[in-house]
């Protein structure tokens, strides 16, 4: 696997005039793993959203080195396709080493009685061919080898879950990004996507997971969010401007806090909840 680094320095998340969390910093090498806790509402999916690209963070930055894969509640497959056809769309795209099958072998396949193309689809993909072999996630696997004929549009909640681990195992990135993975998932299917992260982290892979429900993982470092929640209203008065205006509150250096980049100069900030 190849190589990599996360670096989170001083980062603030500001969603309309309300900053989630600031004065965040962590640091991840390879073989590690970090959950991210706290109630909703309180940024955890922002802060996935920022570590992959896809937000700007208010305040700090991110150092990434190795290639990203993001789990969250859509999982990009295409809800009109079966799920086997869904998950080879993507081994394509994402390099697989194993050519797809040709439409002869597929034809072959179907006049001796045997798979659909979705599932002689997705069994040339690797390294998807794990999920198939093992219907249960207690035997190692995902338990999609009945589901692969199905449309996506038809799985469950749990399903779609899984189905988005086997799309992030296609895509063989080095930096696992994890929102809410254990959510909709029984317990046997939540012991599989737990030991596939150790596996990925043993691999030499890395593990930023946000979730408020435990996750069992030996060796995995926490962080709590509500331990970077700026001041509420009526203490530093610095609520909502980041972590500069805190370090000028703590040092006592006084003065205006720095202007709302939605606002004129000299104009108060909005009132809460506006522009949310």
């Amino acid at each position: 696997m190849e190589g990599c680094r996360l670096a989170v320095t001083d980062l603030a998340c500001r969603r309309g005039d309300r900053v989630l969390f600031r004065g965040l910093s962590f640091e991840l090498n390879a073989g590690e793993a970090l959950q991210v806790a706290g109630p909703n509402g309180t940024g955890k999916s922002s802060l996935l959203r920022i570590v992959a690209g896809l937000l700007r963070p208010f305040a700090g930055t991110v150092e990434r080195e190795g290639s990203i894969g993001l789990v969250d509640e859509r999982p990009a497959l295409d809800e009109h396709l079966p799920l086997g056809k869904a998950l080879a769309f993507w081994a394509r795209i994402d390099g697989d080493n194993h050519n797809p099958p040709r439409d002869g072998e597929v034809a072959a396949r179907r006049a001796d009685g045997g798979e659909s193309p979705a599932r002689v689809t997705v069994r040339a993909a690797s390294p998807l061919h794990r999920l198939w072999r093992s219907p249960s996630p207690s035997r190692g696997g995902l338990g999609l080898d009945d589901l692969l004929d199905v449309p996506v549009q038809y799985l469950s909640t749990g399903q779609r879950k899984r189905a988005a681990l086997a799309r992030l195992l296609g895509q063989q990135a080095a930096i696992w990004l994890l929102d809410e993975p254990l959510n909709g998932l029984d317990a046997e299917a939540a012991r599989a996507c737990e030991a596939l992260v150790a596996e990925h982290c043993a691999n030499g892979g890395l593990a930023l997971i946000a979730s408020h429900q435990p996750f069992a993982l030996a060796g995995m470092k926490s962080l709590h969010l509500a331990d970077f929640i700026p001041p509420l209203p009526g203490g530093e008065g610095i609520e909502g401007w980041g972590s500069e205006a805190a370090g000028l509150a703590s040092a006592g250096g006084g003065g205006a806090p720095p202007p709302n980049p939605g606002s004129s100069p000299g104009q108060a900030p909005p009132p809460r909840g506006e522009g949310l």
